[in-house]
């Protein structure tokens, strides 16, 4: 039995029958087909891809040399076009049809990608994440491409930004929703929305309505969810939480230190009241050196009668979270919680700390799945590509957690850097065409 080594969620994956899963967006993909047929998503994705999106995908696949193809998955545009030609494919014209003018809805292969996640590592305390990521892009042509702040590259690129949901739980995670965020200086340009074919009824949203869509979305899929999550950005709006609580479901939300709460004009303020005593040591959860230990302070607030009683019984509880670093105790984060009355200060501090799982699923979408190395420039053609390849990361985070399950080693993620460097298998290679081709092993 063959075995293809892949880090996502950092476990090995054992396969009987590779085949690579490729698309013309520098991703390369070695999966089971075998296992994805025995857990039966092959045939929901089929079906909503129809016959002439079956037949592109399924020639994509067919490759006997899937080994050599993914030791080379990182590479550029020379690597990619050598890949398509190692695939049978002499031009990407069969795998631009896919992304772009073939009949298929990426919305519906969204939804089978979140029933896939709640058959899986689903679970009733699942918590989902929000974050947004940014798509370094040159020119002024792609949808929704401008100057803006991108937290990925740490300051103002030409870039689009999409907005993202990713489920975590004890068995596993991965992103399940998306959406493009188009700045006004397309949504009050039509013609330039009809030529990257954006939908005429697209208007403008702020990434904090994407995110409030997405999230209502998510709750009536099969997903089961307990907790919602985000950093302050999505933490700090009013109308955010709100519609968290309406929906009845869990939250621990990041505020920045200024962020007004009902324990007082500022957040921080009331912390800085709080006794030595109140500070206690605890963890959110295991990290790549060991446990995630802060002190952590939490206090809870007085409830609001519209939101936290039912029948004039309470039934859920506020919280004030502050979290302070071990070894720079000027260093401050804060949090609104919003739960049960049987959830203790240890749980909402694991929801809090399980946030970081959405940076994990970006890495490994990124540098496993391709899910940033992609050519297309319309509307259709980013949500065809991106929900492709979280559909890619999906899978092989599922059966991450399956190898997981059998005892099988783990192996290390690629680590984020700009480096040249990739671990592959048992040996070191550069990403990096014009640095040196690196030969294909066996």
């Amino acid at each position: 039995m063959g075995t293809v080594r892949c880090g996502v969620g950092g476990e090995g994956l054992a396969h009987s029958h590779r085949l690579q899963l490729a698309q013309d967006i520098g991703d390369v993909l070695v999966v089971d087909l075998e296992q994805l047929q025995e857990h039966g998503a092959d045939g929901a994705v089929w079906r909503r891809l129809g016959r002439k999106g079956e037949q592109t995908l399924t020639a994509a696949l067919d490759n006997p040399d899937g080994d050599a193809l993914y030791r080379n998955q990182m590479a550029r545009a020379d690597e990619r076009a050598a890949q398509r030609r190692a695939a049978g494919h002499a031009t990407p014209d069969a795998l631009q049809h896919l992304l772009s003018r073939a009949r298929w809805n990426p919305d519906d292969i969204r939804d089978d990608l979140q029933t896939y996640v709640a058959e899986h590592p689903g679970r009733p305390n699942g918590v989902l994440i929000i974050d947004d990521t940014g798509f370094l892009k040159k020119g002024t042509t792609s949808a929704g491409v401008q100057r803006q702040y991108s937290g990925t590259a740490g300051r103002t690129e030409n870039c689009q930004i999409g907005v993202f949901a990713a489920y975590a739980s004890a068995a596993g995670r991965a992103l399940v929703d998306r959406e493009l965020y188009l700045p006004k200086s397309w949504t009050d340009d039509r013609d330039r929305c009809r030529a990257a074919k954006v939908p005429d009824q697209r208007e403008f949203a702020t990434k904090n309505t994407l995110a409030a869509t997405i999230v209502r979305r998510v709750l009536a899929s099969p997903l089961p969810i307990a907790w919602v999550t985000a950093d302050a950005a999505y933490g700090q709006d009013n109308r955010f939480r709100r519609m968290q609580e309406a929906s009845g479901v869990g939250y621990v939300l990041a505020v920045p230190k200024s962020q007004f709460s009902l324990a007082g004009p500022r957040i921080d303020r009331a912390f800085e009241q709080a006794p030595e005593q109140a500070w206690e040591r605890r963890s959110c959860g295991a990290g790549a050196k060991g446990q995630r230990e802060y002190d952590w302070a939490a206090v809870q607030l007085r409830p609001v009668a519209e939101y936290d009683h039912q029948d004039g019984v309470l039934i859920r509880r506020r919280w004030a979270l502050a979290r302070r670093s071990l070894s720079r105790p000027d260093e401050i984060a804060y949090y609104l919680g919003y739960a049960p009355l049987d959830v203790g200060v240890d749980e909402l501090v694991r929801v809090a700390g399980i946030r970081w799982a959405i940076e994990e699923c970006f890495q490994a979408a990124k540098n496993e799945c391709g899910l940033d190395e992609y050519e297309v420039r319309r509307y259709v053609g980013w949500y065809r590509h991106i929900t492709l390849a979280m559909l890619a990361h999906t899978f092989l985070a599922a059966m991450s957690a399956r190898a997981a399950e059998k005892g099988d080693p783990p192996v290390r993620l690629p680590w984020s850097s700009s480096s040249p460097w990739r671990k592959c298998g048992a040996s070191w290679q550069l990403t990096h065409p014009e640095t040196f081709a690196p030969a294909p092993m066996r």
